[in-house]
């Protein structure tokens, strides 16, 4: 074993790959039952105006405002009922002075009319409705167009579409709309050790646990994860299936970026014409992370550890995946809390810490990189920059929440 020759910085790394992954071009029609979440590849201009109509806000009665000015709590304004408009229908009517109208919030506006009073604000008497409170011009009534104007640009391409912009399609008669297709990401685990779940577990065998946990970390941010058939601890085959994998818009392998003399990415890269972006980051844990590009495509082989593999994927491989699927950044949730004890790390290292929060204090929950409970049992994350060694207890962190 020789140890990795150098390591570059996070953010070293970062500006490398985010300067190659471009976001997907591909794009794809789909019903808008299934377009929340995505993200629209068109500019939606409004056919028509919301509401098409003029309408009541409010339940009660449609008059001539003039009718109710002499309103009064004590000496209402009488006014004849002539019909009553519900839900869905219009009335045919023309108000006339003297008049009103029951209506339905939502409801079109009769011809002639100009106001609601409000039912609360009115009695009925047989076919007299007395008015207590007058109403002016307008009031408690929607005017065409008040929520979008026809022509009106309502989303604009690269927008995510959240459940209110569904809304929004929906409002104007939408079906369909053209989305960014789902960037693919290809997943491969590698190690003879390795078995999937399912299989009977044997002496010196162990379940592919990487596998499922990028798959779910893929499949959160906007890009559809595709397990492929584990690599085995040879160059031939390890060459055959990043070959294979290239047919995808992302290729992420586990294990095999190390310096074992198991550890034969790097030869089976070069034999596929593979240029090393770098191999070895300054962070703890996922030192031996290794990426390389094969013409457009990019190759991202993580550790083996499931807490160093998943650590990096929130650290590095979530904000890779965002914009290659056009998502915006993911907003991140943070609490500033004491540490509940003393933490050491290591200078010239980026450190990624998960923890909990007990009793308004953070506590570290950190195992080895080989358990992944040392993910699991965390609710998030607080980092440790390259420049600091130690935490006393009590010192106040910055805690990443995972949501």
């Amino acid at each position: 074993m020789k140890p990795l020759k150098s390591l570059i910085s996070l953010e070293e790394c970062k500006e490398v790959l985010f300067s190659l992954v471009q976001p997907i071009k591909r794009t794809e029609r789909v019903p808008i039952v299934k377009a929340g979440g995505r993200v629209i590849a068109e500019d939606i201009i409004a056919p028509l105006n919301v509401p098409p109509f003029v309408r009541a806000a409010m339940d009660g009665y449609a008059v001539k405002a003039e009718d109710t000015f002499s309103a009064k709590t004590l000496n209402p304004v009488k006014l004849k009922l002539v019909d009553s408009v519900l839900p869905g229908n219009f009335s045919r009517k023309v108000l006339k002075k003297g008049e009103c109208i029951q209506i339905a919030t939502g409801s079109p506006l009769p011809s002639g009319a100009d106001a609601v009073v409000m039912v609360e604000d009115t009695e009925k008497e047989g076919e007299v409705i007395k008015v207590y409170k007058p109403v002016h011009p307008g009031e408690n009534v929607s005017s065409a167009g008040t929520d979008i104007q026809k022509g009106q640009k309502v989303i604009s391409r690269r927008e995510f579409l959240t459940p209110a912009k569904v809304g929004v399609l929906a409002s104007l008669g939408i079906t369909q709309v053209e989305v960014f297709a789902k960037p693919e990401v290809a997943i491969i685990s590698s190690g003879n050790e390795i078995i999937s779940p399912g299989e009977t577990l044997t002496e010196g065998k162990i379940y592919d646990v990487n596998s499922y946990t990028l798959f779910a970390l893929v499949e959160e941010n906007g890009c559809r994860g595709i397990i492929l058939p584990k690599m085995e601890d040879e160059v031939e085959n390890i060459t055959q299936r990043i070959k294979e994998a290239l047919s995808y818009d992302l290729v992420i392998i586990t294990g095999g970026s190390s310096v074992g003399e198991k550890d034969l990415m790097l030869e089976a890269l070069s034999r596929i014409g593979g240029k090393i972006l770098f191999h070895g980051i300054a962070v703890k844990p996922g030192k031996p992370t290794l990426a390389s590009s094969v013409g457009e495509k990019i190759i991202l082989c993580m550790p083996g550890y499931p807490t160093s593999c998943l650590t990096n994927g929130y650290g590095l491989l979530v904000p890779l995946l965002r914009k290659l699927a056009h998502f915006p950044k993911k907003r991140e949730v943070t609490l500033k809390l004491p540490i509940s004890r003393r933490v050491t790390s290591t200078l010239g290292r980026h450190q990624f810490l998960p923890v909990k929060i007990v009793n308004g204090k953070v506590v570290p929950v950190f195992k080895e990189s080989g358990a992944i409970t040392s993910m699991s049992e965390a609710e998030g994350y607080i980092e440790i920059p390259a420049n600091v060694d130690l935490l006393e207890k009590g010192d106040e962190v910055e805690v990443k929440l995972f949501l």
